[in-house]
């Protein structure tokens, strides 16, 4: 093994998922405002008729592709052609090798950050923290009652018979030119589904602080009502992603910037 691969090596290490072993996800939801959904949403994406927020904290333990790592997500729900699914605004972890595979291969915005999970019996919290800013806490009490009782068909709804759910995401990948420019071609959006295969789900009643961060603006995704929090532990697949629809550079150009630390 050295700097330049084999074909066998090559061939040995190539793998069609990236698979998850006893993942721990505490996600909690919430409503936000349509006009802060439109706002963030590059084209072509819209917005969901229903203006809903969803942030993760995450532990994996062990994964197909040697890397243990915790992460969080910040996602808005969206739609390209009809299809309802989840725009990542914001994907912290803490493993750089994450990182690397997130952004390069699915387009996900990932940055290094300082990230805590603990769960104490039923009460389980997490936070993410970067550049001395702790701008998102989330804290769950697991007693099987939502903030919003209505919000347990919405939020079980894509559940299967077999206990499966498979979560759909919409990335871009993009790239800066060597010259400096803000793109070297133009944008693709990609879609990606992940196949989660839960041993545990518990249901609770959430909590989310969201600070004002200069390079990490999670706040602008204002609660207007929390709808309630989903706890799993299970064997998760992220499946190959697929690019959907080119986008203009000049239109996408204001939404460039959620992969680096820019005022």
């Amino acid at each position: 093994m050295g700097f330049v691969k084999s074909f066998q090596e090559i061939m040995a290490n190539l793998k069609t998922t990236a698979d998850f072993y006893d993942a721990e996800m505490l996600s909690v939801f919430w409503e936000t405002k349509l006009e802060i959904v439109a706002r963030l949403l590059p084209p072509p994406l819209k917005p969901a008729e229903y203006p809903m927020a969803m942030a993760f904290v995450a532990n994996y333990p062990r994964t197909n592709f040697d890397v243990t790592y915790r992460e969080t997500a910040l996602f808005l729900r969206a739609v390209y052609e009809g299809e309802e699914g989840n725009y990542c605004l914001a994907m912290p972890v803490t493993n750089d090798m994450a990182m690397v595979g997130g952004r390069e291969f699915y387009g996900f915005p990932k940055k290094m950050a300082d990230i805590h999970v603990q769960k104490n019996g039923d009460s389980m919290e997490g936070w993410t923290e970067r550049r001395g800013v702790r701008y998102m806490e989330i804290r769950a009490k697991l007693t099987g009652k939502l903030n919003d009782p209505e919000a347990e068909k919405r939020l079980t709804s894509q559940i299967k018979e077999d206990g499966s759910l498979t979560g759909l995401s919409y990335t871009y990948r993009f790239y800066p030119t060597p010259q400096g420019g803000p793109m070297e071609y133009n944008p693709w959006l990609i879609r990606q589904e992940t196949v989660l295969r839960p041993k545990t789900i518990q249901f609770g009643e959430a909590e989310i602080i969201l600070k004002h961060s200069d390079y990490d603006p999670w706040a602008e995704v204002e609660v207007v009502k929390m709808l309630g929090a989903v706890y799993m532990v299970g064997d998760n697949s992220m499946q190959p992603g697929k690019a959907v629809a080119g986008v203009d550079p000049m239109e996408f150009a204001p939404y460039a910037f959620i992969k680096m630390d820019v005022k």
